[in-house]
C-alpha cells in the first residue's frame, strides 16, 4: 500500500516538473487559455495534477483556480400572468427558494396555493400576490402562490419580500388596518380604517408546505405610513422600512413601543421583529441620529446577523466622510444628497455604529436608495448620482464630475472591527445619463450585483469579463452588473441581459438577489404572456402581456 502511494504522489510531481522543463524550454501544451480567453499568443501550460477535478489550468508559473462563469438558467413567468401583474417588482432567494412578488395581481384569494397554480380571478385589483419557487438540481417549479389572509384590493402585497431558509417575509404597504399589535398565527385584521399602514406577513415552510406565521404591525400604525416597503430578514430578525412614518424622534428605542409624534413629515423609521420559538415580538423602533423632515429614513433596509444597514436617500448633509458612533451630521447644505446609518445589536440592544456618506456626496444623487449586507461589507447605491466615469475607484475617492446627471453609482464600505471605511467606487463601464445605476443591488461575500433599469442595450446574451455592450438600441431595457472582489479591488465580472431584452423592460430596475452562485432579477415590465417557466437559457418574445413581469436566474458555474 505504500508503496502504491508514493507512486501515485511521484508520478504527478515528475510530470508537473518535466511540464516546468517544458515551459523553460518554450515547448508548452496549450489549450484555450482561461487566464486571458481574448489574448492569441498568451501559452498556458497543462499541470496534470492528482485532484479529483482532473488537469488544472496553469498561467505561467502560477496555479489558477478554475474559472466561474455566469450563465442564464431560467425565465420564470406566473403561473396566472396577465398585463399590469408587475410579476417581479420584488424578488428574494435563499439557497434554491426564490420568493417573487407581484404588486398588480388581482385575485380575490385570502389562502396559500401549495403546489402549482394560481387563481385566474382578477376582482381585487392591485391586492398582489406572493409566487416561491423551488430548483431541484437545475430545474425550477412553482412551489406556493401566497394571498394574504386579509386580502384587499390595493393592498401591494408583494411590493417587498424577503426570504432565510425557510421564512418568508412578504410587505403589503397600502394595507389599511389600524392595528397596532402582532397576531402570531394564520390570520390578519379586516379593519380598512388607516388607509396606507401597511402591513408584513411572515410564512413559515414545514417540508414543502407553506403557512401564515404572524402578521406584523407596528406599535405606532397609522393612516399613510407604508408600513412594510422595504423588508429584510436574517435568521429570526425581521427589520421594515416605514419611510414616511413622521415622528421627530432621534434616538432608538429598545423594546415594543414607539413614537406617536407626527411633527416630522417623512423623516422615515424602522422597526426590528424578533422570532422565539414560533412567536414574533417588537425588539426595537431606530429613528436615525439626524432625523429630519422629508428624510426618508427606511427607503431600504438590509440585515445581516447583527447588523443592519437602512438608507436615507433624501437626507441633506454634505458630509464627505465617515462618522463611527457617535451622531450624524445636521448639516442641510446638500439637499437629497442621501445617507446610510448602520445599527449593531448587542443581547437585544440596538445602538448605532456609523453614518455613511458618500465621499463626493452631492445633491440629489439620492445616496441610499438601495443597500445590501453581507457580513462586514456593505453596498449602497445612489442612482441619481452624476459622474462621467465609466471605471472602478478601489479606495476611498470618488469622482467630482457632474456631467452625466442620473448616471448612477455603487459604494463599497468595508468594517474592520467597529470601524468603517469606504473600499470602492462602482460605476458602469457604459455609463451615461439616465441609466439610474445603482436603483438595485444585492450583495453575497465578494460578488455584488447592482441593476441599472434604464440601461439601453439590445443584447440578450450573458458576457462574462469587463468589455460590455454599448449599443443603446433598446432603451430602458435593463441591464445587471456583477462585480468580484480579491483582495481589497473590485473588478467587473459579468453584465447580465435578458435573453428577450426589449425596450421598456426595465430589467433590474427594481429587484435583485443574491444567494451562493445565483443571481435572481426581476423585470416587472416585462410583456409576455408566457404562463409557464423556461428552465434554460431562452424566454419568450412575445409581447402581448403589458407589464406581466418577469423573473430571470442566472447561475455561476
Amino acid at each position: 500500500m505504500k508503496e502504491i502511494n508514493s507512486l501515485s504522489t511521484l508520478v504527478p510531481n515528475l510530470l508537473v516538473l518535466l511540464t516546468m522543463i517544458l515551459s523553460l524550454s518554450c515547448k508548452r501544451l496549450t489549450l484555450n487559455n482561461p487566464c486571458d480567453p481574448k489574448s492569441d499568443d498568451f501559452l498556458s501550460t497543462l499541470l496534470l495534477s492528482s485532484s479529483a477535478e482532473g488537469p488544472v489550468p496553469y498561467c505561467g508559473f502560477r496555479i489558477q483556480t478554475p474559472i466561474k462563469l455566469w450563465e442564464s438558467q431560467a425565465y420564470i413567468k406566473a403561473s396566472n400572468a396577465e398585463a399590469s401583474d408587475g410579476f417581479g417588482n420584488a424578488v428574494a432567494i435563499s439557497g434554491d427558494t426564490i420568493v417573487v412578488g407581484a404588486i398588480g395581481e388581482a385575485s380575490n384569494e385570502t389562502t396559500i396555493t401549495n403546489g402549482e397554480g394560481a387563481s385566474s380571478n382578477n376582482d381585487n385589483g392591485l391586492s398582489g400576490a406572493a409566487y416561491v419557487f423551488q430548483r431541484t438540481g437545475s430545474i425550477w417549479s412553482q412551489q406556493a402562490y401566497i394571498k394574504a389572509s386579509n386580502s384587499d384590493p390595493g393592498d401591494q402585497f408583494g411590493i417587498a419580500v424577503a426570504i432565510d431558509g425557510d421564512t418568508i417575509a412578504v410587505g403589503a404597504n397600502l394595507e389599511r388596518s389600524n392595528q397596532t399589535t402582532i397576531t402570531n398565527g394564520p390570520t390578519a385584521s379586516g379593519d380598512n380604517s388607516a388607509t396606507g399602514a401597511g402591513a408584513v406577513y411572515v410564512y413559515k415552510r414545514s417540508g414543502s408546505t407553506w403557512a401564515q406565521e404572524a402578521y406584523l404591525k407596528p406599535s405606532n400604525a397609522e393612516s399613510t405610513d407604508q408600513f412594510g416597503f422595504p423588508v429584510a430578514i436574517s435568521g429570526d430578525t425581521i427589520v421594515v422600512g416605514t419611510y414616511l412614518e413622521d415622528s421627530n424622534q432621534t434616538t432608538i428605542t429598545n423594546g415594543p413601543t414607539a413614537s406617536i409624534d407626527n411633527s416630522y413629515s417623512t423623516s422615515g423609521a424602522i422597526y426590528v421583529f424578533r422570532r422565539s420559538g414560533s412567536i414574533w415580538s417588537q425588539e426595537a423602533y431606530i429613528k436615525s441620529s439626524n432625523s429630519e423632515t422629508q428624510d426618508s429614513f427606511g427607503i431600504s433596509v438590509a440585515i445581516s446577523g447583527n447588523t443592519i444597514v437602512a438608507g436615507a436617500n433624501q437626507e441633506d448633509s454634505n458630509q464627505t466622510t465617515i462618522t463611527n458612533g457617535g451622531i450624524a451630521s445636521s448639516n442641510n447644505g446638500a439637499t437629497s444628497s442621501g445617507a446610510a446609518y448602520v445599527f449593531q445589536r448587542t443581547g437585544s440592544t440596538w445602538v448605532e455604529q456609523a453614518y455613511l456618506k458618500a465621499p463626493n456626496a452631492n445633491l440629489a444623487d439620492k445616496f441610499g436608495e438601495d443597500v445590501a449586507i453581507s457580513k462586514d461589507t456593505i453596498v449602497v447605491g445612489a442612482f441619481a448620482e452624476a459622474s462621467n466615469q465609466i471605471t472602478i475607484t478601489n479606495g476611498q475617492t470618488a469622482s467630482s464630475d457632474n456631467s452625466a446627471t442620473n448616471a448612477g453609482a455603487a459604494y463599497v464600505f468595508k468594517r474592520t472591527g467597529s470601524t468603517w471605511i469606504h473600499e470602492a467606487y462602482l460605476k458602469a463601464p457604459n455609463a451615461k445619463a439616465d441609466e439610474y445605476f445603482g436603483e438595485s443591488l444585492a450583495i453575497e461575500g465578494d460578488t455584488i450585483a447592482v441593476g441599472a433599469g434604464y440601461e439601453d442595450s439590445g443584447q440578450r446574451i450573458v458576457t462574462n469579463g469587463q468589455t460590455i455592450s454599448i449599443d443603446n438600441s433598446a432603451p430602458r431595457s435593463g441591464a445587471v452588473f456583477v462585480y468580484g472582489r480579491k483582495g481589497s479591488n473590485w473588478t467587473l465580472n459579468a453584465y447580465l441581459k435578458a435573453p428577450n431584452a426589449d425596450p421598456d423592460d426595465r430589467f433590474g430596475n427594481f429587484s435583485i438577489a443574491i444567494s451562493g452562485d445565483t443571481i435572481v432579477v426581476g423585470a416587472s415590465q416585462e410583456d409576455s404572456n408566457q404562463n409557464t417557466i423556461t428552465n434554460g437559457p431562452t424566454a419568450s418574445p412575445d409581447n402581448s402581456a403589458l407589464s406581466s413581469g418577469a423573473a430571470y436566474v442566472f447561475i455561476r458555474k
